[in-house]
């Protein structure tokens, strides 16, 4: 049997980072990076889970770097963007994404998001599908069950006593698997710190969590979506069981969907180059400069 040969990756260039700012609708200040290559033709969007930030997904860019050009955002209430403001919902948030694209000159572009940022990406595609060249969605859900609801109460309940660095505490099992506790990519106490040091707006955080505990089951939704649809979801994934990505996978027609052996939830950080290679091989059906 021939053996597999994986993706090499190196450390992303800090210096090939263009950092801007866009106005989004009602008049905030949404901050987005510009990475990768300017003259290619293609645009490759990554969209943040709930608490992370552009920072996020430095693991995976070097692999995409050369051949798309790259937007990174961080959504309202996240990172460097406003943290004021009413709370959003999803459409809202999506609609802040459709402003990156306009400022960029992007008439249509691949979407990558995880988890938080899979929900946007889902009622992006819903509401401008003409935007979205291809979707992936990593560790994804369009329904809730009274299993995530009991997580999600937990988290709520510990941002109100201890603020975000408990929330982090009661989070991390559940978004990491065991074996990146084993063996971590990033050390665990280096990760809360830095999460703490550009997230650490409890009001914020409500406003963020508030736009999934109050969506409704998107999943007649989703039946909308034609675009070519790549869905991942680690088999370890504590906070969202398989079985959720696959009904999300069951109600979009003709999409893939690919569960990764001994992986937990936070894809951008466990079995970084399987998921790359995965997302490259289905994103070289739809380019036009590979």
């Amino acid at each position: 049997m021939a053996q597999r040969m994986e993706p090499k990756f190196t450390i992303p260039n800090p210096n090939n980072v263009i950092d801007m700012y866009v106005k989004t609708t009602d008049g905030l200040n949404l901050y987005y990076e510009v990475q990768g290559n300017p003259k290619s033709p293609e645009t490759l969007v990554f969209l943040n889970g709930l608490t992370q930030s552009t920072m996020s997904w430095f693991f995976m860019l070097p692999a995409f770097k050369e051949n798309y050009r790259i937007l990174l955002l961080d959504f309202i209430f996240q990172g460097q963007s406003d943290k004021t403001g009413p709370h959003r919902n999803f459409d809202t948030h999506a609609a802040d994404v459709v402003s990156v694209l306009d400022q960029e000159n992007c008439a249509k572009a691949h979407i990558v998001g995880l988890s938080y940022g899979s929900l946007v990406a889902q009622h992006l595609c819903v509401n401008n599908p003409q935007r979205v060249k291809t979707l992936c969605l990593l560790s994804t859900f369009a329904h809730k069950t009274p299993y995530y609801e009991a997580i999600e109460l937990s988290w709520w309940r510990a941002l109100e006593l201890g603020g975000y660095s408990l929330l982090l505490d009661i989070m991390l099992p559940s978004v990491l698997s065991e074996n990146y506790f084993k063996n971590p990519v990033i050390p665990i106490e280096v990760m809360k710190n830095a999460r703490k040091e550009i997230n650490d707006n409890s009001e914020a955080i409500f406003k963020l969590m508030r736009a999934t505990k109050e969506r409704d089951d998107y999943r007649p939704k989703l039946k909308q979506i034609k675009t070519p649809c790549l869905i991942l979801h680690g088999e370890r994934d504590l906070l969202l069981p398989v079985h959720l990505a696959q009904s999300v996978h069951e109600h979009i027609s003709g999409s893939i969907f690919k569960v990764l052996p001994g992986a937990g939830h936070t894809l951008n950080l466990e079995h970084v180059e399987e998921v790359y290679a995965l997302i490259h091989s289905f994103l070289l059906q739809y380019t036009t400069n590979h």
